[in-house]
């Protein structure tokens, strides 16, 4: 375990640039729901992050669905919903529930209950939904431990990017979970189910530094900063704590908890090993790439492929039924 890295000093210097001195100030709390709140309080975080590229997103969709062009939501409702009707869905976590929009559009669905932590972000979510006139979809500022999770009502419990972020995994899939789960009902996660706190292992460091070296340099500025990203370091325990006590706090017993507690309908690995490391503050180069960046991505894609011959992938799609 690593509890401070110099890249972790890279990283809160970087922020300071990208986010202010407020953002960096707010984290000077003991408070932990405070810490973890403003880890999201922009509704409009600017960020360099791989999921920004449009080519990153097309091969996840190839990953799990086959199609870089079909997302996991068009390919769960194509699959598990297309005969269905009246379905009820909670989101927790739902963040900016952009995911959330998306499927308040398909007709099966009679109500989607999002649930955050974040009010700014919700209430941004809910006046896109006043604008398209989607009244299926509704906002709930909560956390779980006030939240009222109704027995057997919701036919599907969705984690976007969110189970990584709850303490005490287990105890929540096998309790709030499937107590609000209706019979047959599904879990569906999109996720990060690598170590926990990113604490990889030194071979994996090592992969995401060869990987690294495949960029040209000019294309290795940190986003908002004069800094080069010359080497990944790992992040520290410390800073992730104080950044954000909600950041991987439990990743690795997702997996195990949901093989253990559900049925598996569907599980989709989606990298992330390698790129979501060596992407992280420099992905703003790569939005609109010329062919000479794509080419620099596409070593980063088979690289990342070569890995994942012999490693579980670190994020996951997946469909998972009440037994």
């Amino acid at each position: 375990m690593r509890w401070i890295t110099l890249d972790d000093f890279i990283d809160i210097s970087s922020k300071v640039a990208q986010r202010g001195g407020d953002f960096f100030l707010s984290k000077f709390t003991l408070d932990k729901k405070s810490r973890t709140k403003s880890a999201f309080d922009d509704t409009f975080i600017q960020s360099s992050n791989w999921w920004i590229i449009p080519k990153v997103r097309k091969r996840w969709n190839t990953l799990i669905t086959g199609d870089p062009d079909i997302n996991y939501k068009q390919h769960f409702i194509a699959n598990y919903c297309q005969e269905r009707s009246d379905l009820r869905l909670l989101s927790l976590g739902a963040g900016t529930c952009s995911h959330e929009l998306e499927l308040a559009r398909y007709p099966q669905f009679a109500e989607i209950v999002c649930v955050d932590l974040a009010e700014n972000r919700l209430a941004q979510a809910k006046e896109i939904a006043e604008a398209q006139q989607l009244s299926n979809i509704h906002f709930v500022a909560s956390d779980l431990n006030t939240y009222p999770f109704a027995e057997e009502y919701f036919d599907i419990v969705l984690f976007n990017a969110s189970l990584h972020h709850f303490e005490q995994v287990e105890k929540l899939l096998t309790s709030q979970v499937n107590k609000t789960l209706k019979p047959n009902g599904y879990v569906v996660i999109n996720e990060y189910v690598g170590p926990d706190r990113l604490q990889y292992p030194k071979y994996q460091i090592k992969a995401i530094n060869n990987a690294l070296k495949s960029i040209d340099p000019e294309y290795r500025k940190r986003f908002k900063t004069r800094f080069p990203k010359n080497r990944y370091y790992g992040s520290g325990v410390w800073r992730m704590i104080m950044a954000d006590p909600s950041e991987c706090v439990d990743s690795a017993a997702i997996l195990p908890a949901l093989h253990a507690h559900f049925i598996t309908c569907e599980e989709k690995g989606y990298g992330g090993n390698i790129l979501m490391s060596v992407l992280k503050d420099i992905s703003h180069h790569f939005v609109t790439p010329t062919l000479e960046q794509e080419a620099m991505l596409q070593r980063l894609f088979d690289l990342e492929d070569t890995y994942l011959t012999s490693h579980d992938s670190d994020f996951v799609f997946g469909v998972y039924q009440k037994k």
